[in-house]
């Protein structure tokens, strides 16, 4: 008989999750053994852990595609994890699968994710030795940087969010296919936002299969991977949903992300921004940290900025500034004094 909340919890998991779903009393455990809430299943715990990091709030300011948009219709890393989680929820729920699980894996997913979007991850790509991924660096995160002591099972789906990953859980699986499903349907919608394309511009043979519809095609492909994946021990999507998804994907590729046109004339700003300040931190180390650390701490910091506060040190060891003077105000008094005479 239970005799916790969070017993009850593990209990009902066990009457409605599907045969294949990941059961929290039946976790591998975290790398320090830690004493279980009485409240919380340790995937709920999991996910309460990556919310509440710093790493998670970050994420508000780190371009999506289009850097540091003005626009606040844009997606920022933070909205497209919340697209993320509000998707692979859905799914998750449709296969009874474990939603905890799905919602701590999504919410963590781009926590090591650069300023600048992908154009600052191909930056740190070049210079550090061995490249840099989001996803690894994600993990880093969870584990050194803020050591959030997760669940392994929560772990491997971070670090195999990213497509050629085989991740360990269908919980995982699930996240994979919506960060995809996410960021080639909010992307299309913020590029024809910022005028680098049009719906027409759009594969025709992918809208006659998903609709041009924004809302009529996303509900396609996740209900592409549900009816596909429902009474079965993977998760996949059919063949030809898969087909068209990955042909619209590479389109996004070609025009959208890898385009030289005027909304993506930035980049080469971002990407001094960022080989600057690798430089730079990396002289400053060199007498305080030793030779073979001194790329892994660099690393660390530079992709854990936010655009802003990337373009802010670049400003403040780049950018030469005016002597500022303390009592310039004194003018406006002046002038009140001159009012009063």
């Amino acid at each position: 008989m239970a005799k916790t909340i969070r017993e009850k919890l593990e209990q009902r998991e066990y009457k409605i999750l599907s045969d294949i779903a990941t059961k929290s009393a039946e976790s591998k455990g975290r790398k320090e053994a830690e004493i279980q809430s009485d409240l919380r299943t340790d995937f709920q715990r999991d996910r309460d852990r990556i919310l509440h990091s710093k790493a998670f709030r970050r994420l508000k300011h780190k371009t999506q595609v289009f850097l540091s948009p003005f626009d606040d219709h844009f997606r920022t890393r933070l909205t497209h994890t919340l697209e993320v989680s509000q998707i692979a929820r859905t799914i998750a729920r449709a296969l009874d699968l474990n939603e905890d699980l799905v919602e701590a894996i999504s919410l963590g997913h781009d926590l090591g994710h650069t300023p600048f979007g992908h154009c600052g991850e191909g930056v740190l790509n070049e210079l550090v030795q061995g490249g840099f991924h989001h996803n690894i660096q994600s993990v880093r995160v969870v584990e050194v940087l803020e050591h959030l002591n997760l669940c392994q099972e929560t772990v491997d789906g971070i670090l195999t969010h990213t497509w050629g990953f085989k991740p360990k859980t269908p919980e995982a699986k699930v996240v994979q296919f919506a960060d995809k499903i996410a960021y080639i349907n909010h992307d299309i919608e913020d590029s024809i936002r910022a005028g680098v394309i049009s719906e027409s511009d759009l594969p025709k043979d992918c809208i006659e299969y998903f609709s041009s519809n924004q809302s009529k095609r996303l509900n396609k492909m996740i209900t592409e991977i549900v009816s596909n994946s429902i009474g079965k021990q993977e998760i996949t999507m059919s063949e030809e949903g898969w087909a068209y998804t990955t042909k619209l994907r590479t389109w996004l590729f070609e025009n959208v992300y890898n385009d030289e046109s005027t909304a993506k004339l930035e980049e080469y700003k971002a990407k001094k921004v960022i080989k600057e300040l690798f430089c730079l931190y990396c002289d400053m180390l060199k007498n305080v940290c030793p030779k073979d650390k001194i790329e892994r701490v660099v690393t660390d910091y530079i992709s854990g900025m936010t655009d802003r506060y990337a373009v802010e040190r670049f400003k403040d060891n780049f950018i030469p500034t005016g002597l500022k003077c303390s009592a310039r105000d004194d003018f406006l008094f002046k002038l009140a004094n001159l009012e009063l005479a």
